[in-house]
């Protein structure tokens, strides 16, 4: 079941936060317009994960902001975060599925109900970004349509740590 956050059910936003296995990265190429990538694998792979995010109460009461809970059996095992982009699209800011949950449909539907909410709102289609290093994320919006639309090299350049490059994926309604 999937439902709209509100103030009685915003206790179960990061519930489903957890981390995801890098095992390599997307390397993205542009050639004839058209954008494809190949993966690297890694000889080793690690546990990335972030940190929990304050509860965006705005997102309760701005029509053009939203997130939406996924449940099972009264647990909360995903969740996504959409708001207004200036270019008109819907930016989806977050999703995330709880680890044992994963593969099994609770990601589509979330972005299923994603569409929905956008198409009600006269969005001209979806919009998001992530990490090179996140293969299975971008296996999961290759696989659900979306398509690389740019890449930035500088998004995470000021972080020592973070070895990455952003991927903008778009999932543009006909």
């Amino acid at each position: 079941m999937i439902i709209k956050m509100t103030q009685s059910n915003m206790d179960n936003y990061n519930k489903s936060n957890d981390g995801f296995t890098v095992s390599g990265r997307i390397i993205p190429k542009y050639e004839d317009q058209t954008w494809t990538y190949t993966e690297e694998v890694f000889s080793e792979t690690y546990i990335k994960k972030y940190d929990d995010e304050e509860i965006p109460v705005d997102y309760v009461e701005d029509q053009k902001k939203a997130v939406f809970f996924y449940f099972s059996k009264n647990n909360c095992i995903g969740q996504i975060r959409l708001r207004e982009h200036w270019n008109g699209y819907a930016y989806i800011e977050d999703i995330a599925v709880a680890k044992e949950y994963r593969e099994k449909g609770v990601g589509t539907a979330l972005i299923h109900q994603a569409i929905e909410w956008a198409k009600e709102k006269k969005f001209c289609g979806l919009m998001l970004e992530t990490q090179d290093i996140n293969v299975s994320a971008c296996r999961f919006y290759a696989k659900n349509n979306f398509t690389i639309g740019s890449i930035d090299t500088m998004l995470y350049s000021n972080f020592s740590t973070a070895n990455e490059v952003a991927i903008i994926w778009y999932y543009k309604f006909k």
